[in-house]
């Protein structure tokens, strides 16, 4: 009998951006817990490599599955994907996204896109696509499936020279609450993850090394945040990862907006040393 009163042994867990990260420590905690995965992203020699791991750590099925997800149409591959393969999926962790970093008007169009797409389309396309699927799994076996999606703190206010980031992350938060109410009453946990600066290849991918001052979390650390709340018979709608990340998320509200932004812009303008 299982530990922990979030227990998805034996069933089956879509993640993506999956092959590093928090994508990757949420596919480890998972597989200790017992369950499959399915692993999406567009590295396949990571998941490749991350699939191996698991299955010799903790006898994990792995199905991967090489998408890049902002690809027209690429969740409906997904989709297909599955349903030809017989998979039926009890958790989802949309975790692929990413941010840029920089004046908006100098950012490229098509990386702009590419970002409202995987952050705010592709996740809401693949939530409603595996949406009754997680209900109905919900009803059958409550507190062994969940809906996780990464939000961040940079949801809990306007980001200036990331603005187009901490709209979709806005977006994810709210758009997850909802879920929460919706899905009270049905056993499926749904939860907005928010961490704050994290130990990731996030600032690779931004394409600035400046976007982030302070001492980052490690993903080990978020993802144990994540799972204690999981495993509360009462998950609250969102999780905001480490003390000091809750308390500026709270304390933003308490700020006037003209003042929030003249700090938040002073202190994320490029070039401005850390």
């Amino acid at each position: 009998m299982s530990r922990f009163v979030f227990n998805p042994m034996g069933t089956t867990v879509l993640i993506t951006g999956a092959s590093s990260g928090l994508g990757a420590e949420f596919a480890r905690e998972f597989a200790a817990r017992g369950a499959d995965l399915v692993l999406v992203a567009r590295r396949q020699d990571r998941l490749e490599a991350l699939a191996v791991d698991l299955a010799e750590r903790f006898g994990t099925v792995s199905t991967v599955i090489p998408l890049d997800l902002t690809a027209p149409g690429a969740v409906a591959v997904l989709v297909s994907e599955l349903e030809q393969r017989g998979i039926r999926v009890a958790s989802l962790v949309n975790n692929a996204g990413f941010g840029s970093y920089g004046h908006f008007g100098a950012i490229d169009a098509e990386r702009v896109r590419q970002e409202v797409t995987l952050n705010v389309l592709a996740l809401t396309e693949l939530t409603r696509a595996l949406w009754p699927e997680l209900i109905a799994h919900g009803r059958s076996a409550p507190a062994t499936g969940a809906l996780i999606n990464v939000a961040s703190t940079a949801a809990f206010q306007p980001v200036p020279f990331m603005s187009v980031y901490g709209a979709t992350k806005s977006y994810v938060l709210s758009f997850t609450e909802g879920l929460w109410y919706e899905a009270k009453g049905n056993g499926l946990k749904v939860v907005a993850l928010c961490p704050g600066p994290t130990a990731t290849e996030f600032k690779t991918v931004a394409e600035n090394e400046e976007v982030f001052f302070g001492n980052p979390q490690s993903a080990t650390q978020v993802i144990e945040t994540t799972f204690r709340a999981l495993d509360s018979r009462s998950t609250p709608p969102r999780i905001v990862s480490g003390l000091g990340n809750a308390f500026a998320a709270r304390a933003v509200r308490l700020v006037p907006q003209r003042s929030l932004l003249t700090v938040l812009g002073r202190n994320t303008t490029p070039g401005r040393r850390r």
